[in-house]
């Protein structure tokens, strides 16, 4: 239809053009047509006609009829022309483009080869940099977080794994989505300690991008209380929980919590005697072997079979002064522990030599007895050590991967712990008073009282005897 009338408009500009030559030079006379146009009443005398004027109107009536079929009646599209009439009397054509359409989408081809670029840089790192099985030594302080584990979807309480996954992806050694599902980077932790609970030697595996400087960039987005201190390349099946021998955990207290009960629980000038450290050790020392360990947790019976544990060493090392307050360091080795299992050794020690248990107590908490064992306070326990034996003897020589044994980074270790570790333990101890405020609860323990296995409560669900075992591997939940 546009066309059309584009047509007809062009017939009757033409029939004008040559009515008003007639008229101008007296011949002719008008037709209905030429008084239909004479009534239009112009905006100023119609110029002369001239070939460039007839030409450029007849190019712009026949440009509006070519647009009949596009949508949008009365908009102007991008690029059309616009008769402007200049008071020399020539008709001249201007552009005038659609610039909000135009900016649209000169942004959407931007945005487009932006989102084509970064893919392209992202396909060409994975190309260049394919991700690798790595295990990272992580030290860190527990004081301030809710436990090494992360709890996806909840912010409220924080923990080491947060500020872990945080600076990876800072470091750009892994997909920003690997953080938000730790399974697409196959991570896994040795050990998953409790609240408060800090580390010396962590260790978790994971498959990264091996790029330059690796661990200075890692340690570039942690917080000071958390340290990557190594890193090696393992084989593609490495699971850190799974291919650990033994872990090594050790316990950080004041030795007044040695002292007989009518001593001054409070006293910091108190120093352990060699004979007090020697009897510590003998009982200590009865926890070597195999025993069934059901009441040293929550959930286990003591016909569990999962409740037996296999202890290798353990031992008190020399008193040492910090602050005006003596401390030692208990160590304990062993295949792997249950929750509150480490915890609940040494009360039961502490109990001994303070003289409110007897130390047939020992003995008898291994049997089928129930036996009221006090834990201690989680502020001075620390993981040590993990240990990859069997892995280190298939794989440590094969020449290709390297033994998992930190000797060369020993100095690093002990003054991350004399850095940071030490210093929160002692610092805490001496201003929340913890081992002096738990040893008052000891008199409310009946080390006496015993009730037969029969009537412990075996009715556990194996998913929270799963959960037990997955998050104490390694004494991990004490």
């Amino acid at each position: 239809m546009l066309r059309c009338v584009g047509q007809r408009l062009a017939t009757l500009y033409q029939g004008a053009v040559a009515v008003a030559a007639a008229g101008q030079t007296g011949t002719g006379s008008c037709c209905c047509c030429c008084r239909a146009i004479a009534a239009v009443p112009p905006l100023r005398p119609l110029p002369a006609p001239s070939s460039r004027a007839e030409a450029a109107l007849q190019d712009l009536l026949l440009e509006a009829a070519g647009t009949e079929g596009q949508a949008g009646a009365g908009r102007q599209p991008q690029g059309s022309m616009a008769t402007t009439v200049l008071d020399g009397g020539v008709n001249q054509t201007e552009l005038r483009p659609n610039q909000e359409e135009k900016k649209r989408k000169q942004a959407g081809g931007e945005n487009q080869q932006a989102v084509k670029k970064l893919k392209e840089e992202a396909e060409e790192q994975s190309k260049k940099c394919p991700k690798r099985k790595v295990v990272l030594l992580l030290a860190y302080s527990g004081k301030g977080y809710h436990g090494m584990q992360r709890n996806v979807g909840s912010s409220q309480f924080k923990t080491i794994e947060d500020e872990l996954v945080k600076a990876l992806v800072k470091a750009e050694c892994i997909p920003e989505n690997h953080g938000d599902d730790m399974r697409k980077m196959s991570f896994q932790r040795c050990a998953r300690t409790d609240k408060g609970v800090s580390a010396a030697g962590q260790i978790v595996s994971l498959k990264l991008w091996l790029i330059d400087n690796l661990v200075d960039k890692i340690n570039e987005h942690l917080p000071p209380g958390i340290k990557i201190l190594g890193l090696k390349r393992v084989t593609g099946r490495f699971n850190s929980k799974n291919t650990c021998d033994a872990r090594t955990y050790f316990y950080m207290l004041p030795t007044f919590a040695f002292a007989h009960k009518d001593h001054d629980s409070q006293d910091m000038g108190y120093r352990l005697s060699s004979e007090a450290l020697s009897h510590v050790n003998r009982l200590l020392a009865s926890y070597k072997g195999t025993h069934n360990f059901h009441n040293f947790t929550s959930g286990k019976g003591p016909r569990d079979p999962s409740a037996k544990r296999y202890i290798m060493e353990m031992y008190c090392e020399e008193p040492f002064v910090r602050q005006g307050m003596e401390f030692a360091v208990l160590k304990v080795k062993g295949q792997s522990f249950m929750m509150h299992q480490i915890r609940k050794m040494i009360g039961l020690v502490i109990a001994v030599v303070r003289g409110y248990a007897a130390e047939s107590i020992m003995v008898r908490s291994w049997g089928e007895e129930k036996v009221d064992v006090p834990k201690a306070p989680g502020l001075g326990l620390v993981l040590d050590t993990v240990h990859f034996e069997k892995y280190n003897n298939r794989f440590g020589n094969d020449g290709v991967h390297e033994a998992l044994e930190w000797h060369d980074i020993e100095e690093q270790i002990m003054g991350f712990k004399e850095d940071y570790i030490y210093p929160t333990i002692v610092k805490t101890e001496i201003e929340e008073q913890s081992m002096a405020s738990w040893l008052s609860t000891l008199p409310i323990h009946d080390f006496s009282a015993t009730a037969s296995g029969d009537q412990l409560n075996e009715n556990h669900s194996e998913k929270m005897s799963a959960d037990l075992d997955e998050g104490s591997d390694g004494g991990d939940s004490d």
